[in-house]
C-alpha cells in the first residue's frame, strides 16, 4: 500500500502489545489489563478485548453485578464506557503516526434491554485520514444473540501530534 509523503502508519503502544501477546487468551487479558491501568475509569466494566486491528475493534464485558441497574440489566453507562474503549482504541490503532486525538461528543441509542453478556464493536472501513478534522467512530454493542442493544456514534477530534 502507498501512501502520501506525510503518513507514517499507527505507532500506537496498544497495537504493537497486541500483536505481540493478543494471540492467546492470557494475552489478550493482559493487554486489557494494561489498557486499563493506562485509561482506569475503564476497569469498572472489566473489559476484555478480543480483536484489535487498524479499522476493527472488538470489547467484552460480562453482565455481573457491578454494571448492572435497578432491573437487572447492564447499565447505560456500562454501555457507554464499552463503546468509548472500543471506538477510542480502534481510532488510536489506525490513525497516522503525525496525529493525536480526543473524543469531543457521543451520541447514543438504547435499542433494546441489555439482559446478557455484550460485545462491543467499532468497525472502520477508511480509516486514512491526514489531515485535521472530527470523526464519527461508529460503535455497535451487541447482546450474545448477535442483537444489537446499543448504538454509540463518538465524535473525535483529530489533531497533529505537537514536536
Amino acid at each position: 500500500m502507498t501512501y502520501a509523503p506525510s503518513y507514517q502508519p499507527s505507532k500506537s503502544p496498544i497495537l504493537k502489545l497486541w500483536k505481540s501477546l493478543g494471540g492467546n487468551s492470557f494475552g489478550r487479558w493482559l493487554v486489557s489489563k494494561i489498557v486499563c491501568f493506562n485509561a482506569p475509569y475503564f476497569s469498572s466494566i472489566k473489559p476484555r478485548f478480543t480483536q484489535i486491528k487498524p479499522g476493527l475493534v472488538e470489547v467484552t464485558l460480562k453482565k455481573r453485578r457491578a454494571v448492572q441497574n435497578h432491573i437487572k440489566t447492564v447499565h447505560a453507562i456500562a454501555m457507554c464506557n464499552a463503546a468509548e474503549l472500543a471506538g477510542g482504541v480502534c481510532l488510536d490503532v489506525s490513525l497516522n503516526g503525525n496525529f493525536r486525538w480526543i473524543p469531543v461528543g457521543m451520541t447514543v441509542q438504547y435499542l433494546k434491554m441489555a439482559k446478557t453478556d455484550l460485545r462491543a464493536v467499532c468497525k472502520v472501513d477508511d480509516f486514512h485520514w491526514d489531515s485535521a478534522q472530527d470523526v464519527v467512530m461508529p460503535v455497535s454493542v451487541f447482546d450474545t444473540n448477535g442483537e444489537e442493544v446499543f448504538h454509540a456514534d463518538i465524535t473525535m477530534r483529530i489533531s497533529p501530534k505537537k514536536k
